[in-house]
């Protein structure tokens, strides 16, 4: 029997080389739209703009960093040229290779969070768009034990809101541990935010510009699928029966809703989650 295909790693093979092509770097986090129009053409700068928001909050000096889920290393190759020594900690070992070619003067360790293991302290440890994928109950108090007497944390990520109540749906985008758990788990640990930013109104149009990328590629298949309905019916007929050979009616329902609907947007999404900047520091 075959091996499995690693759907996952192939998506996430295909979207770098997507972003790449789009922006010419591979950032996989959301943009700040503010003063922006939600462009294709407009994303390189929306991220761009995310970028330095990020790096206005570091500490002052040369810190000792670590990139948690650093993503391709594009965080890092700007914390490398503005001279801070940087570990990056990714679970995959596509990322870690681009981390290695991103920002080669990065030292990588390919592993979960939760497994990482070091004798050495850090000035900061980052979260960007990571802390969400890493178990509460570990995040922070690992992250405490990783810093210096002066260390900080920064986490930029989504957190659930009261809104979303445990809810499923299609429109119901974005992620994040629930915010009330998250502020409990951080009242138990001498941990004190130093300044906490909530930017979800300026990330929020990242979701309707990614909606209209597969609203694009499914006007593109319904078109296709007319012309083989007119003209070449039998066609038509052994490639629907390929498709639900492979994909359920539940799956196909769900991959029709996501392609030619619009229930994931800026506004659910900002109605379900919060994006913040927490910068923390030891109390």
């Amino acid at each position: 029997m075959g091996r499995k295909l690693d759907t996952r790693a192939i998506g996430l093979d295909a979207g770098l080389g997507f972003i790449r092509w789009l922006t010419g770097a591979e950032n996989l986090h959301y943009g700040l739209w503010d003063g922006l129009q939600p462009t294709a053409a407009n994303l390189r700068a929306a991220q761009d703009a995310y970028t330095q928001r990020l790096l206005s909050l570091l500490p002052e000096g040369r810190l000792r960093i670590l990139d948690i889920g650093g993503g391709a290393g594009e965080t890092a190759k700007k914390l490398l040229a503005m001279g801070h020594s940087v570990q990056i900690v990714v679970p995959s070992a596509l990322l870690a290779e681009r981390c290695r070619a991103n920002a080669p003067g990065a030292q990588v360790h390919e592993c979960r969070f939760e497994d990482f293991e070091t004798e050495d302290r850090f000035d900061l440890c980052l979260f960007s768009e990571s802390f969400q994928y890493i178990s509460l109950a570990v995040g922070l108090e690992k992250a405490l034990s990783l810093i210096g007497e002066k260390g900080e944390i920064l986490i930029a990520d989504c957190f659930r809101s009261r809104e979303w109540g445990g809810k499923a749906g299609e429109g119901i985008v974005g992620g994040g541990h629930p915010m009330g758990r998250f502020r409990k788990a951080l009242a138990r640990l001498p941990l004190a935010v130093i300044s906490e930013q909530d930017i979800t109104a300026s990330v929020a149009p990242s979701i309707d510009l990614e909606q209209g990328l597969f609203n694009v590629i499914g006007h593109t298949l319904s078109r296709i699928d007319s012309e083989l309905a007119a003209k070449r019916p039998a066609m038509r007929w052994a490639l629907h029966r390929a498709l639900g050979a492979v994909l359920d009616r539940r799956k196909r329902d769900r991959l029709e809703r996501r392609l030619n609907r619009r229930e994931r947007n800026a506004e659910t999404f900002a109605k379900y989650n919060r994006y913040l900047i927490l910068r923390l520091r030891r109390s």
